[in-house]
């Protein structure tokens, strides 16, 4: 058990007073259970998590069962989030079909699922790179004339486990057209956990140099080889405010492999914490909100803080 006070604050030149966390443990994370959670206990995680103080807390996502059979409970879980503000609760839809869906039960803030490279385009979307955007363009734009927000999602940002090294170029011309078809946001994904900091510098400054501005970058980093909080310190100190997360360090890619967990919240939370930058998140009910969903899951949670925060002496 850690004392009262820890970890102090000290703050760094150059880092922002305040990120939003992007909270994904409720559907990045579930997706990749291979047992399917109860909806129950799904809307209660979301609750939960919310309650923390998280401001943005992603909840499921309209794909066909077929794809994705831990999310097809879609239907069944947004209207138990009814007194949640739906503006907090992003819902990933693949295509046309997926927004009406998602639209119908209110939903107002929108994701689509991108890729830079075409193998991952190929084996998640069953598309090239293209054609998923021109899947995504009506979705765009109906979500825009529906007065939703939209996420442009883009994996593989930093290396890809069939093609290896993805070129900047490559993941630039993606993010650009991610934007200029109405994203509000883009989401840099390191799929597989492979970004080092200084190749997150290079992408930050070649999406700057193409005139996307860093306000409208989230990023997202597994933690495959470590490197997450790492890569996360970098990207901040480019100026990016918005880092996504897993509360407990849940999920992975079940189209990659090689893609371990995501970022845990707590971790994030407590580096954040600790440089006195400010989160609005309560890390003693986050912690005790993942060890509550490990309880559930029947594991415990692969996060380092809330294994420290959690353990009795």
């Amino acid at each position: 058990m850690t004392a009262p006070g820890l970890p102090m604050q000290i703050p760094a030149d150059g880092l922002p007073a305040r990120v939003r966390i992007h909270e994904v443990g409720a559907r990045d994370g579930l997706q990749n259970e291979k047992a399917v959670v109860p909806t129950e206990v799904k809307a209660e995680f979301i609750h939960r998590l919310a309650d923390a103080g998280l401001p943005v807390v992603e909840a499921t996502s309209f794909v066909h069962p077929k794809w994705v059979p831990q999310l097809a409970d879609a239907e069944a879980l947004f209207p138990l989030l009814g007194d949640l503000d739906p503006q907090t609760l992003p819902v990933l839809v693949p295509n046309d079909r997926g927004l009406d869906r998602a639209l119908a039960l209110g939903a107002r803030r929108i994701a689509v699922f991108g890729s830079a490279t075409e193998s991952f385009a190929k084996a998640n979307l069953n598309r090239t790179v293209d054609e998923a955007l021109t899947m995504f363009a009506p979705v765009v734009q109906r979500s825009k004339d529906a007065g939703a927000q939209v996420r442009g999602y883009l994996s593989m940002c930093f290396g890809d486990p069939w093609e290896g090294p993805v070129p900047l170029p490559q993941v630039v011309r993606v993010c650009r057209a991610l934007l200029d078809m109405g994203c509000d946001e883009l989401s840099l994904g390191d799929t597989i956990g492979v970004a080092t900091p200084g190749h997150v510098q290079a992408l930050l400054s070649a999406l700057n140099d193409a005139g996307v501005p860093t306000a409208r970058i989230g990023v997202h980093f597994h933690d495959t080889y470590g490197q997450a909080l790492a890569n996360t310190l970098a990207a901040l100190r480019h100026g990016v405010t918005t880092v996504d997360a897993s509360a407990g360090g849940l999920g992975g890619c079940p189209y990659a492999k090689s893609a371990t967990g995501n970022l845990a919240t707590e971790d994030l939370v407590w580096m954040l914490h600790g440089l006195g930058i400010d989160t609005g998140v309560d890390l003693g009910r986050l912690t005790a909100t993942s060890v509550w969903m490990a309880e559930a899951l029947g594991r415990p949670s692969p996060s380092r803080t809330v294994r420290a925060l959690s353990h009795k002496e």
